[in-house]
């Protein structure tokens, strides 16, 4: 049932739903593996294993023992656990209660990841020992009036985790009757694209991503999933999927190691795997076959066509490669398979942008001329036809309603538009781009990072496409100096080898100057200049600080 119909009839809407029924069917199959103790040769023994079974009967304990510490339906609960049974565990029991998770990316700046605390203002805390020793130190999470830790003693917290499932050992289930419409968890950005955020979801914006996503590519229960980036992996229980929580840090995926990656993959049959382009990246430089693969996702930023041809040459020929586009505001927005993807390879290189696919069923995408001012009420009278480069907007059943506590940032990124009486959100993506006369959606760059020059709008990723095409340039990044409106613009060039002479730069300069001659939009960039590692974000190390770039570049 869509999360539509069960708000109109008033049922339960809740992504643990799906759980019990599951351990019902098949309480053996085996919910998720995590590397545990280590091999004689290095690698991970993955000897941690949950059962769909014991996901069921373990959460349910915890969210007994939770709530008779007081973490009860619509209690705000910071969870800094890493990728663990203990996290999912943890989840699982938080959603089944309609207790609300408050998550932060770990890797984040500690006085951003403050803020972020500050804002949230969990009533409880469970985390690592190590959280609750920056809790203390660094003053986190001062409203929490329940703290937990993973660890075996209560140091510094109220109780462990384990007491607490010890605690509730036995208990029938504990799956709330939550509603369509009440918050089931705080999800921060992670910061890269701006100041991180609170993103409120309902249970309904779960469920529905869990229908959308099952349905655009095509998953089926019992299949084997590697999920690099942790909160993906909650998704794969709700799926009827096992998890191989992957030997890494989730939070840097470009220094990953292949070795480990494969040796999961090939040792437990992993059939799809999910990543950012810098971890595909990794797996395409080391060049290894993944016979096993049938379904690749990669998503966080645009993945470059040299990653995506050199990964279908390592999958089986009827393996598929998608790149979702979306946002955690919004997701999934928009797909397209790999093969699709390098056929408009040649028009991204010219400079029409980078295709993002097709809207999901259930989406409507629109583009809406570009005004950087809160728009409250939705008017057709913004929507630009097709090929016009704008804002892009999506309605659709995973678009969320609100940031938490930031009504400022609401009111930015949020349209109420009612059309027979039935009001909805239109949610404002913060990026530009266009639909062609094939209803394909096009990626031309986040709003915030255009240049505005006295002869019209240069868009990052119609730009840097153009100039990327250099055999020695690894990626570029185009800001803008000087009063918006008559911008200046300046290449930033990061080559594949940085210890590359001052002499050969200035030679790649030129010959990147006549390749932005052969089009009218890149022709006037002149200004080139050489860094020997762009900053990127953290979450999926893929995302370009251009706002960094651009204050190098300023002068001063």
């Amino acid at each position: 049932m869509s999360p539509d119909a069960s708000a109109a009839q008033g049922e339960r809407c809740n992504i643990a739903s799906a759980l019990p029924a599951l351990a019902a069917q098949s309480p053996e199959r085996i919910a998720m593996r995590c590397p545990g103790t280590r091999r004689a040769d290095g690698l991970a023994a993955y000897d941690v294993a949950l059962s769909y079974g014991e996901l069921d009967r373990r959460s349910d304990a915890i969210a007994a023992g939770l709530a008779a510490r007081g973490i009860v339906r619509g209690t705000r609960t910071a969870v800094m656990v890493r990728p663990s049974p203990e996290f999912f565990l943890l989840m699982f029991a938080l959603f089944k209660l309609g207790a609300v998770p408050v998550l932060i990316d770990p890797g984040i700046d500690k006085r951003a990841l403050r803020q972020c605390l500050d804002e949230a203002a969990p009533e409880a805390f469970i985390g690592i020992p190590l959280a609750h020793i920056a809790r203390v130190v660094l003053g986190w999470a001062k409203s929490a009036r329940i703290r937990i830790t993973t660890g075996r003693y209560a140091f510094l917290a109220d109780d462990t985790l384990q007491r607490i499932e010890r605690a509730g050992a036995g208990a029938a289930s504990q799956l709330a009757d939550t509603r369509a419409d009440e918050v089931a968890a705080v999800v921060f950005t992670s910061g890269s694209t701006g100041v991180p955020k609170g993103v409120v979801f309902r249970h309904r914006h779960f469920v529905a991503q869990i229908e959308m996503m099952g349905e655009a590519f095509g998953l089926m229960p019992g299949g084997v999933d590697l999920p690099t980036f942790p909160p993906f992996a909650l998704f794969d229980p709700a799926l009827g999927l096992t998890s191989i929580i992957p030997d890494m840090d989730p939070t840097r995926p470009a220094q990953a190691d292949p070795v480990k990656l494969l040796d999961a993959i090939h040792r437990f049959g992993v059939d799809q795997l999910f990543g950012s382009p810098a971890l595909m990246a990794v797996l395409a430089r080391h060049g290894q076959p993944l016979p096993g693969v049938k379904r690749v996702t990669s998503a966080g930023a645009p993945v470059p066509p040299d990653t995506v041809a050199a990964l279908r040459e390592l999958l089986p020929r009827d393996a598929q490669f998608w790149t979702p586009y979306g946002a955690t505001e919004c997701l999934p927005v928009a797909v397209i398979e790999g093969r699709e993807l390098q056929s408009t390879r040649a028009a991204t290189e010219r400079g029409a942008g980078t295709c993002v696919g097709r809207p999901v069923p259930r989406n409507e995408v629109r583009i809406i001329r570009i005004d950087d001012a809160p728009i409250e009420q939705w008017s057709d009278d913004w929507v630009l036809p097709a090929g016009a480069v704008g804002e892009i907007t999506v309605a659709g059943p995973t678009a969320t309603d609100s940031y938490f506590r930031r009504d400022a940032a609401t009111r930015s990124a949020k349209i109420r538009e009612v059309r027979d009486g039935v009001e909805r959100i239109v949610h404002r993506m913060g990026d530009v781009g266009y639909l062609d006369e094939e209803g394909r959606l096009w990626f031309c760059g986040r709003k915030t990072h255009r240049v505005e020059t006295a002869h019209g709008p240069l868009y990052t990723e119609q730009v840097e496409p153009v100039f990327n095409t250099h055999p020695k340039v690894r990626r570029t990044a185009l800001v803008g100096t000087g009063a918006f409106g008559a911008q200046q613009p300046l290449l930033w060039v990061e080559l594949h080898d940085p210890r590359t002479p001052s002499a050969e730069c200035e030679r790649i300069a030129g010959e990147l100057r006549a390749i932005g001659a052969q089009f009218a939009h890149t022709a006037g960039i002149e200004r080139i200049r050489f860094h020997p590692g762009f900053p990127v974000d953290i979450r999926h190390n893929a995302k370009i600080g251009r706002e960094k770039l651009a204050a190098q570049a300023a002068p001063g």
